[in-house]
């Protein structure tokens, strides 16, 4: 990679783990357009193109995840128990998401993730208030919705947060707990989801040099270093800052990203 790339790389590293830590929303939702279009500066093939930044974002969420739950943690703020109910489904859906991803042709994945986008923005905008009396599901009911997050997570390339979050606010979870117990979720999506990525991608042809799988690790390095520094600090932020207003904000920023993802795939 030139230095160029990598000062890029960096920077986008600093913004996905600061969003993880703000939102519980893993990075992923930020990260995947931006190594596209970086990954396309460089020259990569655009046959795998979206499949390795999917693939290389979800890598990136195993320490993202780390790094601000610790925060999050220190604030009291993490429900354990929603994440031990949640986790066993999220472990098969986050295996299960990247081997779909693997069927698909990358225009067709890139039209998902354009969608899945556009839908999380609109959730974050809408902000739709749960009913007084609606309460978390008994354990099968978590087990199935702990798929659902991980198979969407895996297949997108994020941390769930676009599903878990408004999923727990649903259930009259408060926002603060809703977004540190995603941060939390997205270890297991990460850890599943790569490790699902790298048996499905490992022996796709065409793949650049320094590939596992469909993850790029000389891209995943940089990120990682990056964002694992700016995560504790969305983290504390999002105890001191109006989440709201910050939510809104960054709804618009993923619909921009939702409409290069759609570019992208159709041109």
């Amino acid at each position: 990679m030139t230095i160029a790339a990598i000062l890029g790389f960096l920077a986008l590293g600093a913004a996905g783990g600061f969003a993880a830590g703000l939102l519980g929303i893993g990075g992923g939702m930020v990260l995947v357009p931006f190594i596209t279009m970086l990954m396309t500066a460089q020259g990569f093939p655009n046959e795998t193109i979206i499949h390795m930044a999917i693939a290389t974002s979800l890598a990136t969420i195993m320490f993202t995840s780390i790094s601000s739950v610790r925060a999050h943690h220190k604030h009291g703020a993490v429900s354990w128990r929603i994440v031990r109910l949640l986790a066993p489904g999220i472990l098969i859906g986050s295996w299960v998401g990247p081997w779909v991803g693997a069927q698909m042709k990358t225009s067709t994945l890139g039209i998902l993730f354009a969608v899945f986008v556009g839908v999380s923005a609109t959730q974050m905008l809408i902000d739709r208030k749960p009913s007084a009396g609606r309460d978390l599901p008994k354990t099968p009911g978590m087990f199935a919705a702990g798929g659902v997050i991980g198979m969407l997570a895996g297949l997108v390339g994020a941390g769930g947060g676009f599903v878990s979050v408004p999923f727990m606010t649903w259930c009259n979870v408060s926002i603060h707990t809703a977004v540190a117990t995603s941060a939390a979720l997205g270890f297991p999506i990460a850890l599943s989801g790569t490790l699902s990525n790298i048996y499905h991608g490992w022996n796709t042809p065409g793949l650049p040099s320094g590939s596992l799988g469909f993850i790029y690790l000389p891209v995943l390095l940089v990120i990682v270093v990056a964002s694992v520094s700016t995560a504790p600090l969305g983290a504390r932020m999002a105890h001191r800052l109006p989440v709201k207003s910050l939510r809104r904000v960054f709804a618009f920023v993923l619909y921009a990203l939702a409409a290069y993802m759609l570019y992208k795939a159709v041109r």
